[in-house]
């Protein structure tokens, strides 16, 4: 599916009508959607920070992620592709990447200054396309590549299952405490379709915390 509105600096265009159906469709989500109140998902415009925070954020809770993303920001005094691109690798390090994550963050916006990577194309493909598309790049999966989905293109109907904090919503509001079977994963989340990107939104948000 491709987005409804281009990536902007304002919520999705379609966030109320998500909103209202999601309500409609499912109680549960109805109550996540109410206690939330009045805020919305604000997608990144920048397609390198979008990805580089996806992979700063691998295998670490919101909390590590952000102190990290923001030392990074200190260091550059403005996160971009080309800031990154330039800045000592060794004090990069020291904000607290790994090796492995120094390096992807690195070549990533490397490829990004040199014309390597051209976002541009992205717009125009599918869900599944983009995936495919974004996996090639050293450093990002699935995972990295359905964030991207989310928060930059702005697509609504992504379900990141491999992500923890959905898994760990899921549990806690539709598996009482429980992993949900595949058969049950189908029951609930079939009628936030075509809006999961909205629910998954809410079940971040539900654990009170950013996603």
């Amino acid at each position: 599916m491709k987005p409804d509105v281009p990536p902007s600096a304002a919520s999705p265009a379609f966030w109320t009508r998500a909103c209202r159906e999601l309500a409609a469709a499912d109680p549960v989500m109805a109550t996540l959607i109410r206690q939330t109140g009045r805020h919305r998902l604000v997608p990144r415009p920048d397609p390198f920070v979008s990805l580089a925070r996806a992979i700063v954020g691998q295998q670490l809770s919101t909390k590590a992620a952000g102190t990290i993303w923001a030392r990074i920001g200190d260091l550059t005094g403005h996160v971009d592709a080309v800031s990154v691109a330039t800045a000592d690798p060794a004090r990069l390090r020291a904000c607290g990447l790994s090796e492995r994550k120094l390096r992807y963050v690195v070549t990533l916006a490397r490829d990004f200054t040199d014309g390597t990577i051209d976002p541009a194309r992205w717009a125009a493909m599918d869900d599944e396309a983009v995936v495919t598309d974004l996996i090639r790049i050293p450093g990002i999966g699935r995972w990295t590549a359905e964030m991207f989905l989310i928060f930059h293109l702005v697509r609504p109907d992504i379900l990141p299952l491999g992500d923890v904090g959905i898994q760990r919503a899921l549990r806690t509001h539709y598996g009482r405490g429980r992993d949900l079977s595949a058969r049950r994963l189908t029951t609930v989340s079939a009628p936030w379709r075509p809006w999961r990107s909205v629910a998954s939104w809410y079940l971040w948000r539900s654990l009170d915390a950013a996603p």
